[in-house]
């Protein structure tokens, strides 16, 4: 088991990883005591006619360089396979300032390919690779030196069993001229935008009953503020105060340092200091905001007038439509998205791409009236109607 500790090893690895069509990629890493996610190990492996290697990077070892690696993701003749990657490539877009590319997801395939809404590692590596994972390291503190061979062994087993895993789903892929399904589905993925975290948008991750704009611009300095200040000092931002406090502010309106200190929900490290005078200027400028600059909540959802009926007809004809491509129901659409066709609404992502041809078409046209639904055996069928 090969664990680099030096550029010059790192950059040995991946000049010849940059020989190889693939490289599969994984992290461990933790984000409990901080807002930014701290990389501890990075694990890679290939594989081709010529042969295959895997090793461990210990990124924390003083002075080695993560250049080469990034020269790797930047190579566009070399995919980079990843499972569920979203916090893996979070990771390497605030530390490196790049995306891996070309991107492989093998949980995106998998649910392409038929495995089920989400599938997790561990059962890819049972159902493909035809093996176990021993997962008692899974729970452990990445950043303590040394390592056991028992955290080496688990770490490791992300990326080796990933390539079985991978180069039988790309092949179904080919063969099912699915590509495209996963191209379209990595999109998001692949945008700088979901990974970067705007203070002034983090109020809309706060969940309130109140909907006013007085108050929602209360929300929105409080978060703002609480945003910012975790960001800051690379702290969870539920260290500042917990979304159950941040209402309770917008809702009291404290102040003064003495109103702080009545709060049933606000840490008491933050009820004086910086966070207090933090807090209670957010809770100023919301008061102060000029009425034409008052948020406003997003509540289009709740003015949609469902046709019931219609929404239970779409609900069949979706699964329906996602038994006959082998895909899980709720990557094509959402019990929500149903709600919203139904209601009229066609700006969704159900009704766009390879979601169009699988289902979309069928769902207009049976809001449409065109098409009906019937059981044949066990199977439900549509009907074109004159």
């Amino acid at each position: 088991m090969q664990i680099i500790t030096t550029t010059e090893a790192l950059a040995a690895f991946c000049a010849e990883a940059a020989k190889r069509p693939y490289v599969t990629v994984d992290t461990e890493f933790l984000r409990e005591r901080t807002y930014y996610s701290k990389l501890c190990l990075i694990q890679l492996a290939y594989r081709d006619k010529s042969g295959e290697d895997a090793v461990i990077v210990d990124p924390l070892v003083d002075g080695l360089s993560m250049e080469p690696l990034y020269d790797l993701f930047r190579n566009p003749d070399v995919v980079k396979v990843f499972h569920a990657a979203r916090q893996d490539l979070e990771i390497f877009y605030v530390d490196g300032d790049l995306i891996p590319y070309p991107l492989f997801d093998t949980q995106v395939a998998a649910m392409v390919c038929g495995y089920g809404e989400q599938v997790g590692y561990e059962t890819l590596v049972r159902k493909i690779a035809k093996a176990d994972l021993d997962k008692s390291s899974r729970f452990t503190d990445w950043s303590r030196r040394p390592l056991t061979d028992a955290q080496l062994k688990y770490a490791l087993a992300d990326v080796t069993h990933l390539r079985d895993i991978y180069e039988v789903l790309s092949a179904r892929l080919r063969k099912s001229g699915r590509e495209r399904w996963v191209a379209e589905e990595l999109a998001v993925l692949l945008d700088p935008s979901t990974y970067q975290s705007h203070p002034e948008e983090a109020w809309m991750r706060v969940k309130t009953r109140t909907t006013t704009g007085r108050f929602l611009a209360i929300v929105r300095e409080l978060a703002r503020f609480r945003e910012s200040y975790a960001q800051e000092r690379d702290i969870p931002r539920s260290r500042v105060y917990k979304d159950d406090a941040l209402v309770e502010l917008a809702s009291t309106k404290p102040l003064t340092e003495a109103d702080l200190g009545r709060s049933r929900l606000l840490l008491r490290e933050a009820r004086k200091g910086e966070i207090a005078n933090g807090i209670l200027a957010a809770i100023k400028a919301g008061i102060e905001c000029p009425a034409d600059q008052l948020p406003k909540a997003d509540t289009s959802r709740e003015k949609l007038q469902v046709n019931p009926a219609l929404a239970d007809l779409l609900r069949v004809l979706l699964k329906a439509r996602s038994e006959d491509a082998g895909v899980a129901q709720k990557l094509i659409a959402t019990s929500s998205d149903l709600d919203a066709i139904a209601a009229g609404e066609r700006d969704l992502a159900a009704l766009q791409g390879w979601r169009l041809e699988v289902f979309g078409e069928d769902a207009l046209a049976l809001c449409a009236g065109k098409v009906a639904l019937a059981a044949k055996g066990s199977s439900v069928i549509t009907i074109r109607l004159p």
